[in-house]
């Protein structure tokens, strides 16, 4: 296991992952789903617009994903800074 690391760096990386997911969240959810879904309206994804898909299913999916990948991140990040749980 390496050195950790300093500690004060702990919260400001943490905020920044925070920010990293909302920001793909709202523009997953936001963007796609509704400001972008005319354009997104003209490729279709089984079957439907993927404006419509990302409105209706595609934000829920990626929500779904993005709470996993930040689960894994903030166990490295705990990890990284030693304050894991053991």
């Amino acid at each position: 296991m390496s050195q950790p690391k300093d500690i004060s760096q702990y919260w400001p990386t943490v905020l920044k992952l925070i920010a990293t997911v909302l920001v793909v969240w709202a523009l997953v959810s936001y963007g796609a789903g509704i400001l972008f879904a005319s354009a997104l309206n003209s490729i279709s994804l089984g079957g439907y617009p993927l404006g419509f898909w990302f409105s209706q299913q595609g934000s829920m999916y990626i929500f779904i994903a993005l709470i996993f990948i930040y689960a894994w991140k903030m166990g490295k990040i705990d990890e990284e800074f030693d304050v894991h749980e053991d």
